[in-house]
This record gives structure tokens, sequence and C-alpha cells, in this order.
């Protein structure tokens, strides 16, 4: 790849190959496309990508599990439950994500939907107009814990930049929320930010990839890196970079590249 149209043409053709309903299945993503709700889309979604770590298949039964035992109507238990239906939830449990985190996560949403119909509000800083994902990001976190019993503990399952995290959990999340083509993976049911605002999410093997092709050269992986490989990536697609990760995904999970 000498050339920056080589690399376009490669890549361009790599998301098409990859950014097809094909893909759904064997990825988190499946998860949220199991609902039409909008509120379940965004619930199913934030808590698939919150858990996104391991291997896709165990991340996708363990939604499973998680949204079972919300009797598969997760704004339903989200705005409805009583105290003793939080029972159910002390069993849970993936990795390091246990029955303490997922009661708060579901306190807090549950604050959330009282107040607002969609948890996009959340992400829009102080409802200003104009404003970065990465302000957007450390205003959710805030948000996220400015409740006065959160747990400690909790904090390590939502990053921010301001702590310099990569954030690829949650730029994937709202990868799914912005982006709206035709293509039928991403959902595109927000539009407070824009597709050309969104920045890539940094998963192991589109790390691997991008530096392959030389889109990252930041030795550790961190906020800046994420900000490095999407501004090389809007050099490609300044309305919509994150349509590689399609393609650096793909290369790295099916073609091991």
């Amino acid at each position: 790849m000498n050339s920056f149209d080589n690399l376009q043409e490669f890549l361009d053709q790599k998301v098409d190959e990859y950014n097809t309903p094909g893909f759904i299945e064997n990825d988190p993503v499946s998860i949220p496309h199991r609902y039409s709700k909008k509120q379940d889309i965004e619930i199913t979604g934030f808590l698939a990508a919150t858990l996104a770590w391991g291997q896709r298949i165990t991340i996708i039964n363990k939604c499973t599990e998680l949204f079972h035992l919300m009797d598969n109507a997760p704004y339903d238990f989200i705005i409805n439950h009583k105290e003793t239906d939080l029972k159910r939830l002390l069993s849970f449990k993936h990795r390091t994500f246990n029955a303490t985190d997922t009661l708060y996560f579901i306190e807090v949403l549950s604050q959330i939907y009282g107040q607002y119909d969609s948890l996009e509000h959340i992400f829009v800083p102080n409802n200003k107009r104009d404003f970065s994902v990465e302000e957007s990001l450390i205003h959710f976190h805030e948000y996220f814990f400015d409740l006065p019993d959160f747990p400690a503990r909790t904090r390590k399952h939502v990053a921010t930049p301001a702590r310099k995290s990569a954030c690829k959990r949650l730029n994937m999340f709202l990868r799914w929320m912005v982006r709206n083509d035709d293509r039928g993976v991403d959902f595109g049911i927000w539009d407070r930010i824009r597709p050309s605002q969104l920045i890539c999410p940094c998963d192991l093997h589109v790390d691997r990839v991008a530096r392959k092709l030389g889109l990252i050269s930041r030795k550790q992986t961190d906020w800046l890196t994420a900000l490095e490989l999407t501004e090389n990536l809007r050099k490609l697609d300044p309305e919509d970079p994150v349509k590689y990760d399609f393609a650096l995904f793909g290369l790295g999970v099916e073609e091991k590249f």
C-alpha cells in the first residue's frame, strides 16, 4: 500500500464486503437487532457494548442471559421494575462485571428514562448544538456517576477520555446509534451527533491492522491514538470516517491481516 488512492480503494472494498447484514449474526450488534422499539435498541446496545470484551460468542450468550432476566423487554423492565424484580439479576456476571455493576446500571438507566425519552440526551453536553464526541463522552461519564451512592468499582466499566481511555466500547455504541446508511448493520436512530464526528473504536484487531497500514503511529493505545486513527480515516471519507471500522475489524478478525 504505497499510495493514498490504493489504500482508499482497498479499504472501501473491504467496507463494502463487511458492512452487510451477514456481519450481524456473529457480532454483539446482533443483540440490539433483536428489538424494534428505540429505547430497547438503546438499552441493549449500550449494555452489549459495555459487556463486549472476550470472545464474541461469549458476549452474545451473556447478553442473551441478561436480557432474558429482564423478560426480553428491557425498557419495560427498567421503567416498571419493582425492588423484588431485581433479585433475579443478582446471579448475573460477565468477567469482572457483576451484580453490583448490573444493579447500578439499572438504577442510572431508570433515572435517565424517568426524565428523557432517549439515552441520546445524556450524550449531548448541556444541550449544546455544537460539541465534540470527546465532550460527549466526558459529559456522559460525569452524568452516569452523579448518583451519591455509585459503587467505585463500577467506574472501570464506563470509560472516559478524561482518563485518556480509547473508549473503545462507547465509540462502538455511538457508531451503532449514529451511523445511518442503507446497509442494515448500524441503526442511525440518533441525530444530535453526526457520523462525521464519530471516533473509531480502537479494539485489538482494529489497532493491529491500522498500524500495519500506517494509520496509527503512536506507540500506546489511548484516546489520542483513537483520535489519530480517526483523523487519518477522515482523509479517506470526511463525512463517514468510522465506516472503515468494518474494514479494519474484518481484516483483523476474518482475514487475520
